[in-house]
């Protein structure tokens, strides 16, 4: 193992770094330094059109597709699926059911997300894209119904789209619940999209007014995680936490020393951490300030997210944070659809 900073917050402490949807060569630079699995989302193959490198190899991917697939829906899950296979066969190298590491993740249509049965189907068709694929399954209503089928099929499992504790406590209960029933325990990562939740409340602070520090602010998804975390160690659930939609350095760094596996982007965050070198420093611990708990339980929705009862679990769907992470999803999603009717106009298919 080399000496850079990944490498040594693996070293020294249990935290370990994911990648969020990378490019191949990004792919195997965050291997080379030491990210250990790779999560992908729906806005992927949008993204990767918008990339120099991957560009052509996605158009031709939709140009092959769409001769096969007249449904524009169908077709972009499956252009999706084959983007994303070459990330599998990166990764694949790294992956040991004992160990747990050279995981892909895939995520349907974010149209779908409503449809437990279309969420199912999709994991399924996704895993034949590899052994090392895991599912990203939104913890919604829906995606719970689908989660707990999947489980009974063994499928690997990312609990995905949790801002509030209340969806992290249902789901890991519902993971225990269905892994006694159905005799099967697949991989079980459940995330805390801490910067997405920062991001929320920045934007949600400015609008209404609520007059809150900025230093404040910048804790908000941290202190949330953090309590998710010591939550799910105290009463001994059997899952691994997942931070991830990192908006910056700190959503990595404030996470280092817990038991924790965190995703963040290769441009931007990953490159600069390496760039940086900063000392490995355990933080995940550190204690929150009652005061700066009191002054964002002024904000609703962190108030939702901070409650052990705060949502209900018809609300995850339409929960602000979680609604406005959707949003992003489904504009990706509407980019390549944008792309795909253009090249069945241009003849392409």
């Amino acid at each position: 193992m080399g000496n850079g900073y990944f490498q040594r917050v693996a070293q020294q402490s249990p935290t370990r770094l994911w990648i969020n949807n990378p490019t191949r060569e990004e792919a195997k630079k965050a291997i080379a330094a030491g990210a250990i699995s790779c999560t992908t989302n729906p806005t992927y193959a949008a993204k990767m059109l918008q990339s120099e490198s991957e560009r052509d190899a996605v158009i031709a991917v939709i140009d092959q597709v769409i001769k096969a697939k007249s449904d524009d829906s169908e077709a972009a899950a499956q252009i999706q699926r084959l983007a994303i296979k070459p990330l599998v066969e990166i990764f694949r190298p790294l992956h040991t059911a004992k160990q747990r590491q050279g995981f892909v993740s895939v995520q349907g249509d974010p149209f779908a997300e409503d449809d437990y049965t279309n969420i199912i189907d999709a994991a399924l068709a996704d895993r034949g894209l590899g052994e090392n694929v895991i599912a990203k399954i939104p913890v919604t209503a829906a995606g719970l119904k689908a989660i707990e089928y999947l489980i009974g099929e063994d499928v690997p499992i990312i609990a995905t789209e949790v801002m509030a504790i209340s969806q992290a406590i249902t789901v890991c209960k519902l993971y225990e619940r269905a892994c006694e029933k159905l005799n099967k325990r697949p991989p079980f990562y459940v995330t805390h999209i801490t910067g997405i939740l920062d991001e929320y409340l920045h934007n949600l602070a400015r609008q209404e007014q609520i007059g809150i520090a900025k230093d404040i602010l910048w804790q908000a998804g941290t202190i949330v995680a953090r309590k998710q975390y010591r939550i799910l160690k105290q009463r001994g659930f059997n899952a691994t936490m997942l931070g991830g939609g990192a908006r910056g350095l700190h959503h990595f760094t404030e996470m280092v020393g817990g038991d924790i596996h965190v995703t963040i982007n290769w441009r931007g965050a990953a490159d600069e951490l390496l760039s940086q070198d900063p000392p490995v420093v355990y933080r995940m611990d550190t204690p929150v300030p009652d005061y700066a708990v009191r002054e964002l339980l002024r904000i609703p929705a962190f108030k939702m997210a901070f409650a052990e009862d705060g949502l209900a679990v018809e609300e995850y769907a339409d929960f602000g944070p979680v609604r406005y992470f959707r949003d992003s999803f489904e504009a990706g999603w509407s980019a390549l659809l944008t792309v795909i009717d253009e090249r069945r106009r241009a003849g392409s298919g």
